[in-house]
């Protein structure tokens, strides 16, 4: 039996796998596993790769060859949902689609399509849309509005308008001037959700994971522990405090910086224990309403951008959701970060962070611990981990038999977990 077992082990395939940057997690989890580093240029089973070098692999001079034994952890077409100035172009077609439709995505509504994507701030790509921004700004002068650069992160190159000689300043100092005939890079420029609910007097936002296996059909999973992002500095609204980005943004990368960060828990509170303070200040119907319009949300910017993402079996990916939750607990999507920071700043960011790499991997590879990309990668439920199922469109079953609703409207079935209860 002894020689059995060990020529069995032997006969294992050992997995081999590579990376772009040596994040932590990424590193422990894989050689947690048995699995050997190989450089990229060699070859590979798993690939946790960059934004950049996946735009190699699938769109370069020399595209490439993947074998059934290969993954990725990104779609071809991942731009599509990450650069903000597509997630508003892939958006606005979507939700015009389904007003033409003439009923709603959600069972049982008697509103029409529209107040059910309406989670998106109204927003302008500059410079194509400036005109149309304009338009929108003097019909409510008295409106604050923010400016994003569409493919740059962590709150890099965004600031605050509240009136139009503020944006022509900018255009006038910045190193390409805002001419719709000269800018290269695009910016996008959102209503700014001026009427957040703050907790302790300070802003924050939801960072929510989403694991996508597949776009067609859409299988997608929901990451029960995310966690609110605060600002260090009280919430003003004031004219004077709209430059201060301690107040307003709620990117770490910026606020670790400021003099009021707490190093210890990182400003930063878990998903469940949000839950648990709603519950207590607002009432639990209130929060699982919030956290239903949560799961819509994601879905459907997921569903806005299926059309336009490239299909391939090799790939999976994970996306960082941020949100903002008005004081009205209406959810407001802000953006789509297709490469997650998986940078630890505390020790129960770490824990969190190891097992999300964890808990991916576990839906992606086969138990049997060998990749193949002609897998469903539909897992059982003892290996989802922190997951829950979100929406897979190749289940048949009753949604009844799943903890979630179905559209009534379609013969494949639009799981929406519930998470967090």
């Amino acid at each position: 039996m002894q020689v059995g077992t060990s020529d069995a082990t032997r006969a294992m395939p050992r997995v081999k796998f590579a990376v772009d940057q040596e994040r932590c997690v990424v590193l422990e989890n894989f050689q947690k596993r048995g699995w050997i580093q190989v450089d990229p240029e060699n070859d590979w089973n798993v690939y946790w790769a960059g934004t950049g070098a996946c735009k190699n692999l699938f769109h370069g001079e020399n595209k490439y060859r993947f074998g059934d034994d290969q993954i990725i952890n990104h779609f071809p077409t991942f731009y599509e949902i990450s650069r903000k100035d597509n997630l508003v172009r892939n958006f606005k077609r979507y939700r015009r689609e389904v007003e033409k439709q003439k009923h709603s995505p959600v069972p049982g509504c008697k509103q029409g399509p529209t107040p059910f994507l309406d989670f998106l701030p109204t927003s302008y790509v500059l410079p194509g849309d400036f005109n149309l921004f304009v338009e929108e700004f003097r019909r409510d002068p008295h409106t604050t509005w923010i400016l994003k650069p569409s493919s740059k992160s962590q709150g890099s190159g965004i600031f605050l308008v509240n009136n139009l000689s503020k944006l022509r300043r900018w255009s006038q100092e910045s190193k390409e001037p805002f001419n719709p005939k000269s800018l290269k890079e695009n910016f996008v420029i959102s209503k700014y959700i001026d009427n957040p609910l703050l907790i302790g007097n300070k802003k924050f936002d939801l960072r929510m994971y989403v694991l996508v296996t597949s776009f067609k059909p859409l299988k997608a999973y929901l990451y029960d522990h995310g966690f609110c992002r605060f600002c260090t500095v009280k919430y003003d609204t004031s004219i004077h405090k709209l430059d201060d980005l301690y107040v307003h943004l709620t990117n770490v990368a910026i606020q670790k910086h400021g003099m009021e960060y707490n190093s210890i828990h990182g400003g930063k509170l878990s998903v469940q224990n949000l839950r648990l303070f709603l519950e207590g200040t607002r009432g639990k119907s209130v929060a699982d309403k919030l956290f239903s319009n949560i799961s819509h949300l994601i879905v459907h910017t997921l569903k806005a951008v299926a059309p336009v993402m490239a299909l391939d079996r090799h790939c999976f990916e994970c996306y960082g959701y941020d949100i903002i939750v008005d004081n009205s607990l209406k959810p407001w999507l802000i953006e789509v970060n297709s490469s997650p920071s998986l940078i630890f700043t505390t020790e129960s960011d770490r824990i969190l962070k190891h097992r999300l790499v964890d808990d991916i991997l576990s839906i992606v590879v086969p138990p049997n611990g060998v990749p193949n990309a002609r897998w469903s990668k539909r897992p059982s439920r003892d290996r989802l981990g922190g997951f829950q199922v979100l929406v897979d469109e190749e289940d048949q079953k009753c949604p009844k038999s799943v903890s979630g609703r179905t559209c009534a409207r379609c013969n494949k079935s639009r799981t929406l977990a519930r998470p967090w209860s």
